[in-house]
């Protein structure tokens, strides 16, 4: 990891993080991903790191740290195991900020120390069948009745909704209309709610480590108090929240690409070929040689987003750039260090075939490459 730009603070998170991934993560990432197991054992140990209370305040037992810290311990992570990397970060930007950012005082005194300790882990319910990249589109209901709200629709592919120690989720849902546009805000449905059924878990081409469900809502009934932030600004709330997610996808994303650089390299350097070593050949080189310049770009564009975020200044578009470059990033990678591995690059035992099928997602979750190119153009002043 480039430490240039890094507080001698930032520096031992790093490798704090660094050491516990390469001595308790990826020992067992094999082993995981093969059997779609996520050990709840490592979930604990980072709660114990404090990682799941990085950026959150002391008062709730947080850290006191800020986004950049966040992105830090991500990128680590997602160096050796994307799916551990991937929980921390939903079980961060979209469980527990939520509720910091738009919770009542109630709410977070109420959820907030168990999320950040690790002690429990919460989905964001924002994807439908048919609301993907078009959140506006949302179909799931909820409407009052008497001091209750009763929520009816579905939701996909939901990271973290349905592990042991899954606490709750909150979902979006259009509670009315004004002037003919839907009215969406953001509820809190606790996990065992009857009528709230978490579906059996995806068989998924990546990110198998990953706990992620489809979920049903049919008539569950929840407090009126449950209500995230104000009734009818949950469209708005949610995209900020997604702006800040993707500074931190963008950060798994370059531990992605460097883990690929570095196991590339490492098997460059030890595989023979024609009686020398790969690493001496030059399109091996100038292959090493983009990998290496994807990751010092991947890195440079998530630090700069993390740096705006936490100074209070716009970083919308900066965000979106950084999941655009670290998104292509890692999977440019992960398709050049399977290559220079050859046969062995297909075999699932070796890290870089996880991270062949664990990149794609990343173009793809929190915001899709074209969701990026559009919030990109827009700051170009482009219409349409």
């Amino acid at each position: 990891m480039s430490m240039e730009d890094l507080s001698e603070e930032e520096r031992e998170l790093a490798a704090m993080v660094r050491d516990f991934a390469d001595t308790v993560v990826a020992p067992q990432s094999y082993e995981a991903d093969r059997t779609h197991t996520l050990s709840m054992e490592v979930v604990s140990q980072m709660g114990d790191l404090g990682l799941f209370g990085l950026p959150f305040p002391e008062e709730y037992g947080g850290q006191g740290g800020d986004y950049m810290a966040l992105g830090i311990a991500i990128e680590a992570l997602g160096r050796v195991d994307q799916s551990i990397a991937i929980t921390l970060e939903a079980g961060v930007s979209l469980g527990a900020m939520p509720i910091h950012r738009f919770g009542t005082d109630a709410q977070r005194q109420e959820l907030l120390p168990d999320l950040l300790a690790g002690r429990a882990l919460a989905g964001f319910g924002l994807t439908e069948p048919e609301a993907g990249s078009d959140a506006g589109a949302t179909r799931t209901t909820a409407r009052l009745d008497g001091d209750e709200w009763v929520i009816d629709g579905s939701k996909q592919f939901i990271t973290n909704s349905g592990t042991p120690i899954t606490r709750f989720v909150t979902v979006t849902a259009v509670t009315g209309s004004e002037n003919g546009r839907k009215e969406i805000s953001t509820i809190i449905v606790p996990n065992g709610t009857p009528g709230f059924t978490v579906e059996a878990p995806y068989d998924k081409v990546g990110w198998n480590a990953s706990d992620t469900h489809p979920l049903t809502f049919d008539g569950a009934r929840v407090p009126a108090a449950n209500l995230v932030g104000e009734r009818g600004s949950g469209f708005r709330n949610f995209l900020s929240i997604l702006d800040e997610g993707r500074i931190a996808i963008a950060a798994l994303s370059t531990g992605a690409a460097e883990g690929c650089l570095e196991a590339a390299v490492d098997y460059a350097k030890s595989r023979t070929i024609f009686g020398s070593a790969l690493s001496t050949r030059q399109n091996a080189q100038f292959t090493l040689a983009r990998m290496r310049a994807r990751v010092h770009t991947a890195r440079l564009a998530w630090h700069h987003a993390a740096r705006l975020r936490d100074a209070g200044k716009p970083f919308a578009e900066a965000a979106a750039i950084a999941k655009l470059v670290a998104g292509e990033a890692a999977m440019d990678n992960a398709r050049d260090a399977t290559q220079i591995f050859g046969g062995n690059g297909f075999m699932n035992e070796f890290p870089v075939a996880r991270h062949y099928r664990d990149s794609k997602i990343l173009e793809i979750g929190e915001g899709t490459t074209e969701v990026q190119l559009l919030v990109i153009a827009r700051g170009l002043g482009l219409a349409g």
